[in-house]
């Protein structure tokens, strides 16, 4: 490959790097802000108007009757918003602020709805993460919450979620084979941002060294986009480079809407 075309592909991607490398910084800065966190009034804290107060109420019942026969305490939390955070971050940061769970046991758990950003999560205190535990919560996440949100029934979904959490609670787990064995829900980083840099780095090494190393960059690179490595001395062709980089964008474009399920717009209960 000429260095008339090798200079502008790498200074492609370079500038793509540096992009990625800015998206984490200023991620980064977000997770350091300092939070608004709604008031904790009750069992039930509805920021997003999703329930109905029928619901609401009935709810808080379940959660104080849980409360009262085994001192753990569950909240359900649904908000406008996270603030430009991760619900990871928001989630950790609202049960330390509002003290879920009893200090010596640490036996609180947050149900968090964020509708605006179309994600839930179970935060879960180190007293219950023997019962309840990540692949639990990911089976109530994805087996129960998601489907009924992707009908527009937070209710139900909010509800059948929170006697979810009490019947694992209770010593009565939910089957983790169908989770273990079906797709994944939601692409983690590991995913499409591993593809991405992958792909990147085979492209870089390939236009770096040229001839004294393209061969097993080529069959990588060939590899890894199920097709075939050519050129002359193992170099991968220009048409290869440019089909690449495009790929790698393409990943990049899709990155932002990964790990969200598809949920409704929000309407007002009524």
């Amino acid at each position: 490959m000429s260095d008339l075309l090798r200079i502008p592909l790498l200074a492609l991607l370079l500038s793509g790097g540096l992009g990625l490398q800015a998206q984490g910084l200023q991620a980064q800065e977000l997770e350091e802000q300092e939070l608004d966190f709604p008031e904790l009034t009750g069992r039930v804290v509805d920021q997003a108007g999703l329930l109905d107060p029928a619901t609401e109420s009935r709810l808080s019942e379940r959660l104080a009757a849980h409360e009262e026969a085994t001192t753990e305490q569950l909240v359900v939390a649904t908000l406008p918003d996270l603030q430009g955070v991760t619900i990871e971050e928001y989630g950790y940061q609202l049960g330390r602020h509002w003290g879920i769970g009893q200090q010596e046991e640490d036996n609180g758990a947050l149900l968090i709805v964020a509708p605006k950003e179309r994600k839930v999560r179970i935060e879960v205190g180190y007293g219950l993460e023997g019962r309840l535990t990540d692949a639990q919560s990911s089976v109530i996440i994805n087996q129960t919450l998601t489907p009924a949100f992707r009908e527009g029934d937070y209710a139900r979904g909010i509800t059948e979620g929170v006697e979810a959490m009490i019947q694992v609670l209770g010593g009565e787990p939910m089957d983790t084979s169908a989770t273990a064995s079906a797709p994944a829900r939601e692409q983690g980083p590991e995913g499409p941002a591993s593809i991405l840099f992958f792909v990147m780095f085979v492209i870089v090494m390939t236009l770096v060294r040229g001839g004294r190393g393209g061969l097993l960059a080529g069959m990588l690179l060939g590899g890894a986009l199920g097709g075939r490595s050519r050129g002359g001395g193992g170099v991968v062709s220009a048409e290869a480079a440019a089909s690449a980089v495009a790929a790698a964008a393409s990943v990049a474009a899709a990155l932002p809407a990964a790990g969200k399920p598809a949920f409704p717009p929000v309407a007002t209960p009524t």
